[in-house]
């Protein structure tokens, strides 16, 4: 798996950096509550906050970042919620086509799309489109996804290709698999940060977290600042990584 040093300060030791990076983006509602505002509101800030933080992985030069942005669980929040999301998603895919462009960012979508509305859906293709060419940092936005999920589609992907005479059963090994997967062609995640104090994957990236280093924090996402990134980065890089070996 790829590491890369991280930039440093003049006279600061080198450090690694994670090629992917996953985020589970946890606690817009309760910072929400606890500031005594809808929870929409914390969804706001939040929104605001992935902006910054993607803005400033980019700038690192960390490779590979993926953000849990809407699950497949997410639709049995109330309906008022779940529409509020979709505004915001669609604000944000605006945006994305007015402003966001000028980053050297590629934006791809993991997850299944067919569930949300037609327009939000096609700007969804539109980002994907106009940001193919770019040569920085590749964006994984995981919407309308689940874990569990896409190891389902992937083992029909295969079923289908055994039907259809292109791959034979002996053939499937995890390599092969892992192409079969929404992050094919990318390298499995080395550090996946979770805000919000809580200690679970929540159906997240579960065959590319296989080796992956976990950091949790007790900071609500909106909370969550390039200091606290920096943090999670250093505490990643003082690990030894294994791999199952000594």
């Amino acid at each position: 798996m790829a590491l890369f040093k991280m930039k440093e300060e003049k006279g600061e030791a080198p450090r690694i950096l994670p090629a992917h990076v996953g985020i589970i983006m946890d606690g817009n509602g309760r910072w929400a509550k606890k500031r005594h505002q809808p929870r929409s509101a914390g969804h706001r800030a939040g929104a605001q906050n992935f902006r910054g933080i993607t803005r400033y992985c980019a700038g690192l030069g960390i490779q590979y970042l993926t953000i849990y942005a809407f699950s497949t669980e997410n639709w049995a929040r109330p309906a008022e919620e779940v529409g509020g999301l979709m505004r915001l998603f669609k604000d944000y895919l605006e945006e994305a086509l007015r402003d966001f462009m000028d980053e050297n960012i590629r934006v791809r979508f993991i997850g299944d799309p067919s569930a949300f509305p037609p327009e939000l859906q096609a700007l969804m293709r539109r980002v994907e489109e106009e940001s193919s060419v770019k040569t920085g940092m590749v964006l994984n936005l995981a919407m309308n996804y689940g874990g569990r999920a896409e190891l389902v589609r992937a083992a029909r992907a295969f079923a289908e290709d055994v039907r259809a005479g292109r791959r034979g059963p002996a053939d499937m090994e995890e390599s092969l698999f892992s192409d079969y997967l929404y992050t094919a062609g990318q390298p499995d995640l080395d550090l996946l940060i979770r805000p919000s104090g809580e200690q679970r994957l929540s159906n997240f990236l579960l065959w590319q977290c296989a080796y992956a280093e976990f950091v949790f924090f007790d900071i609500l996402w909106p909370d969550f600042t390039r200091a606290d990134m920096d943090r999670a980065l250093q505490i990643y890089a003082s690990r030894q990584r294994r791999f199952g070996g000594v």
